[in-house]
């Protein structure tokens, strides 16, 4: 009852703080939970008549994907408006999170989104087997990464590709993008094979063939940059073309291991133990606190069953995926077989329809593969074995002996391998060997438990009588392997993926435990659920470099810069305006405002009222007969602001480059212009500069005291002219107008007049015309 009360008190805070949304959710939980007896059957049917497309499984799992959806949207409401540079990594798993299988995990920082992997359950079927995709919205994704070509980690690609919104990058090495158009062309076949109706298939072999256009390769340590994202790739080991990612956001940088072994084996190198260490390692947790063998103890126990089963004249069945381990066992087979001539007459199969295929691909890639490998191919192709046929299919076959077969799929689930141990299970002679990790709920699993009967695909009950040997040949790491890896990076923050629960809490425990007394190192360890999220927080320093004009200049204590910060991908730039177009794709824009006023005064009365808001005014009569061009050109405030008045249209143009402080002179001179405009007064009325004899000696005395000696100061009819270093100015003594090219120099005379206009012209000497 308290699951129940649980969804109903949420979904009622659903109800009242999101406006009624999805009220028709709380009448579906109340029918699962009375009419189902706490499955959720009943939801499931009602919401597939209305176009809902996914199932739920477990109250426990809080009603599987439409809580979810109901989760989705309520992140999604409280999180609008939030920063999208987040100083917050969120790793959620979507799959393989305390779980084996449909390996999927979402990564968010600093307004990033990330998708690692995207693979279905071997478990499951449908829409069943996804992972919880619904979780994210796939159109926002930046990128997709995928590790390696097995089934839960690229299986759920081409429907993530094509049925959804996904618009962001994806990466693969080479051999993973050649394997994974086999892999999943076998899986369709199989999948339809083993009886699948076609309403149960996500995608079809059309969706294959366009996702394969949509993904890009990546080769071993190259560095890739999407979006601000860069990221490069190592070996991993596993399986041919299995790499790790290692991810740079702003800095932090998250290593995420796929599945990886640290064992060289017959084929394949070990995987590579990364140069710099990351913030944050997302590790695979496979086997747990389990210890493996050594290779040559397995493959001596391997080789000894499969001897004992034939030798009595029985089966042998060995259940593979057609490309990984089935490489390596037949390089064991093959190499058992020419060393015991005795079994030569007892045929070894390998039965996949892929094999030739998988066998080209692989003599393509001997380059990644080990020294081991690469020094015999110059020899002799190691993947073309004497003693190894290949078995099309089970019409080509004939049971009449011992024989040995390695058959897909690896988990017994349908296809070859499964039709194989039917015909063969209820005879003791024959036996089957499980080579590889077992996936809850596969028959795989299932047989290991050593059960008196199976259940046929038709639905008949099977007397389970032949032998069942386990062999771990699978290439994941063990305790030894994963806790040396960890020790040798030694990332603050481990969050363990890709395990069952049990198995994943041991080797969390014996982590914590390892590292417990070391003061020096402190080691935090997450290991989630699907879709429960592990947020880690970090807030790193923000540097700009100076660049371009600016830098010209060495920087000093107290010194102020001022420019523009452009900011791209987490890397932050100071520069000038002028140089935006040589290190950006910015380019410079100049905005001229231009603002329209109404005036019907005279020309006289507007100077002088803007010289009462700038001072120095200069103002040109332009002599033209078209009507649009201005009669008069007023400049002011140093010429940042330009006045064209149309003096027959009444209208006067207040024209200016846009910037702070022009924008404020602009405002001045509208302020001049309406004062103008309201407060009309004859020009006889005005206040005039009458200038006397002797302030005329004193504004030359005080400009000849400031130029100094060398400057000559000349008085001619209503004007005084100076020269000084050649540079010549003129000061008309009825308007005051200032006339001069240097700027210094007329910024010098300007401020004089001004000085001089404010101490000599006191308001009572002001001559007003009668």
């Amino acid at each position: 009852m308290y699951v129940y009360i649980h969804i109903y008190t949420y979904m009622e805070y659903i109800r009242h703080k999101y406006f009624g949304l999805m009220e028709l959710f709380i009448a579906y939980y109340e029918e699962v939970w009375w009419g189902a007896g706490g499955r959720a059957v009943e939801l499931l049917k009602e919401l597939k008549t209305v176009g809902w497309r996914r199932s739920v499984r477990y109250l426990d799992e809080f009603l599987g994907r439409y809580w979810i959806i109901i989760r989705k949207f309520c992140c999604k409401m409280d999180t609008d408006g939030m920063d999208d540079f987040s100083d917050t990594l969120v790793i959620t798993p979507l799959g393989s999170g305390q779980e084996v299988g449909r390996s999927c995990h979402y990564l968010t920082f600093k307004g990033k989104k990330i998708l690692l992997d995207c693979g279905i359950h071997p478990g499951m079927s449908g829409v069943d087997a996804l992972p919880f995709v619904d979780f994210v919205d796939c159109e926002e994704l930046d990128l997709l990464l995928v590790t390696h070509f097995h089934l839960d980690h690229c299986g759920a690609l081409p429907w993530l590709l094509e049925k959804t919104a996904f618009r962001g990058r994806c990466f693969m090495t080479h051999a993973t993008k050649a394997i994974y158009r086999m892999s999943i062309g076998d899986y369709l076949k199989v999948s339809k094979y083993g009886g699948s109706s076609d309403n149960r298939m996500l995608y079809n072999e059309e969706d294959l063939e366009k996702s394969m256009e949509k993904i890009e390769v990546i080769d071993f340590h190259e560095q890739k940059e999407v979006n601000g994202i860069k990221f490069w790739c190592h070996v991993a080991g596993h399986v041919l073309g299995a790499c790790m990612f290692m991810i740079e956001i702003a800095g932090v940088r998250i290593l995420y291991t796929g599945d990886f072994s640290r064992l060289e084996d017959r084929h394949l190198c070990a995987a590579e133990l990364p140069t710099v260490s990351p913030d944050v390692l997302i590790c695979e947790s496979t086997y747990g606190t389990q210890v493996h063998e050594s290779r040559d103890e397995r493959e001596k126990r391997f080789t000894s069953i499969v001897h004992e089963i034939v030798g009595r004249g029985g089966r042998c069945l060995i259940p593979a995926f057609a490309l990984g381990r089935a490489q390596e066992l037949l390089l064991i087979l093959d190499e058992y077989w020419e060393s015991h001539p005795e079994l030569q007459d007892i045929p070894v199969y390998y039965a996949s329809s892929l094999a030739k295929k998988c066998m080209a691909v692989y003599q393509t890639f001997v380059s990644g593969m080990n020294s081991r490998i690469q020094k015999q191919i110059a020899l002799n192709n190691p993947f073309v074995f004497k003693h190894v046929s290949n078995l099309k299919s089970i019409d080509h076959f004939e049971d009449v002996g011992p024989c040995v077969v390695l058959a897909s799929p690896g988990m017994l689930q349908n296809g070859l391998s499964r039709e194989l141990f039917e015909n063969w299970c209820t005879d003791s002679k024959n036996g089957c060997i499980i080579a590889g990790y077992c996936v809850e709920g596969t028959l795989a699993k299932h047989i290991l438990s050593e059960p008196e009967e199976i259940v046929a695909m038709n639905g008949q009950k099977l007397a389970m009588r032949l032998q069942v040997a386990y062999i771990s040949f699978s290439a994941h790491t063990d305790y030894t392997q994963t806790s040396d890896f960890i020790r040798a990076l030694r990332p603050p923050h481990l969050v363990l993926v890709h395990g069952e629960m049990n198995e994943m809490n041991r080797l969390k425990a014996a982590i914590i435990r390892q590292y417990e007394d070391e003061s020096d190192f402190h080691i935090e360890v997450y290991n989630p659920r699907n879709t429960e999220s592990v947020e880690l927080h970090f807030r790193g320093e923000k540097t700009a470099k100076v660049v371009g004009k600016m830098a010209m200049t060495p920087p000093g204590d107290g010194r102020v810069l001022s420019g523009v910060l452009i900011r791209r991908n987490f890397n932050y730039h100071l520069m000038h305006a002028d140089d935006l177009s040589a290190y950006t794709e910015l380019s410079n824009s100049i905005l001229t405002q231009r603002e329209s006023v109404f005036y019907s005064g005279t020309i006289t009365l507007l100077l002088h009222n803007l010289q009462q808001v700038a001072g120095d005014v200069s103002c040109d009569e332009i002599d033209s007969k078209d009507t649009s061009d201005p009669t008069h050109t007023i400049k002011l405030f140093d010429e940042r602001i330009h006045v064209l008045v149309y003096y027959s249209q009444h209208v006067a143009i207040i024209e200016w480059t846009s910037n702070p402080v022009s924008d404020m002179f602009a405002d001045a001179t509208l302020a001049a212009i309406l004062h103008a405009q309201t407060n009309p007064v004859p020009d006889k009325n005005l206040a005039k500069w009458n200038v006397k004899p002797n302030e005329t000696e004193c504004l030359m005395k005080t400009l000849a005291e400031l130029c100094g000696d060398q400057a000559v100061i000349r008085m001619t009819t209503n004007a005084i002219e100076l020269s000084v270093d050649g540079k010549e100015a003129k000061i008309d003594l009825d308007t005051m107008h200032i006339s001069c090219t240097d700027q210094l120099l007329h910024h010098l005379i300007s401020s004089v007049c001004q000085k001089m206009m404010n101490s000599l012209l006191p308001v009572c000497t002001l001559t007003v015309a009668k």
